[in-house]
């Protein structure tokens, strides 16, 4: 198959949505770095601090997946691949700086979660209307 056989795949969207996994995948390999570093032996999920603040930016990014990936794909599908994965990318840069600042302190995770929070809440809106755009005009 070619391109010009599913012109309208939204082919931008489908590499964030690969990006972000990866993501998810990095942080995963973060957990059991911190158990080894701060002695948490498994199935412990509490511990020092700082093994607490890693474990829950893994637990926090796992739990907005789904609040992100499907309206990140009703914005693609529905009103604009490019907006969708802009946004997309968004969505990550604040998921990066909420590990950053998380690993650091709890109350530098904010900054990352405002940026992520918004990321997802445009895209919701961009779904929303897109699919009432469709419902409207056919």
């Amino acid at each position: 198959m070619t391109e010009a056989d599913h012109p309208l795949l939204p082919n931008y969207t489908a590499l964030v949505t690969l990006l972000a996994i990866a993501l998810y995948f990095f942080l995963a390999t973060r957990v059991p770095v911190a158990r080894r570093t701060f002695g948490v032996k498994l199935p412990a999920t509490s511990g020092p601090p700082d093994f607490e603040r890693v474990f829950r930016v893994h637990q926090n990014t796992l739990e907005w997946m789904p609040t992100f990936l499907v309206p990140l794909w009703l914005c693609a599908i529905y009103l604009s691949d490019v907006g969708a994965a802009v946004l997309g990318l968004v969505w990550i840069s604040g998921r990066v700086a909420y590990f950053v600042g998380y690993r650091q302190a709890v109350e530098k995770r904010l900054p990352g979660f405002f940026v992520q929070t918004s990321a997802c809440l445009l895209l919701f809106i961009g779904a929303t209307v897109g699919v009432v755009m469709r419902l409207v005009g056919g």
